[in-house]
């Protein structure tokens, strides 16, 4: 089985937000582009949420993202994987991203959303022991993968209107934490 490799982060200095997968699924890997796979919702969540037109090219998009301050990333910089679900990620191939890196770069971020109970799993368990980052606030989402069609659109729409927040919200400050490295901590 080959190892599979997630890609760079979608961020600039004055994000607020980080939206977390866990790893691209198959579509998107030979894409080249975060959520290609045509039944995930995750790009039509974000055009309902931050008002642009779903059909827009994906340079688009990421722009959009972008200006509401928005980044995306996933926890997994790479692993073994049969196929696109998460659940056929092989555990022990699991190597997270550099977080501590990312998180000096975008200090403005307070809020972490997991697009999943895989990404907040993984975040858990490879990202968090090696961070002390209690400033953030953290949230699991119900996944967009269309894997996870017993919730309803709408349903799910309605969960992430939750990024929304501290977007508009002036009480929260734009740039309040450092993240220290743990002595333990060895980059992967």
């Amino acid at each position: 089985m080959t190892r599979i490799h997630s890609f760079t982060p979608v961020a600039d200095e004055r994000a607020r937000i980080l939206i977390l997968g866990s790893m691209p699924g198959s579509a998107s890997l030979a894409a080249g582009q975060y959520y290609a796979h045509k039944q995930n919702a995750f790009w039509r969540i974000m055009a309902e949420l931050l008002a642009f037109d779903y059909g827009i090219a994906y340079a688009d998009k990421i722009a959009m993202l972008r200006s509401a301050h928005i980044a995306l990333w996933d926890v997994l910089h790479s692993c073994k994987r049969i196929g696109s679900l998460d659940t056929m990620i092989e555990a022990e191939t699991q190597l997270a991203n550099d977080f501590v890196s990312f998180f000096h770069r975008h200090r403005a971020i307070t809020h972490i959303y997991f697009n999943g109970s895989k990404a907040e799993a993984c975040f858990k368990q490879l990202v968090m022991p090696n961070i002390e980052c209690d400033t953030f606030h953290y949230q699991r989402l119900p996944s967009t993968s269309p894997a996870n069609a017993t919730i309803p659109f709408m349903k799910k729409l309605e969960a992430w209107r939750a990024i929304l927040k501290p977007l508009h919200d002036e009480s929260i400050p734009h740039s309040i934490h450092g993240v220290a490295l743990k002595k333990e901590y060895r980059l992967r």
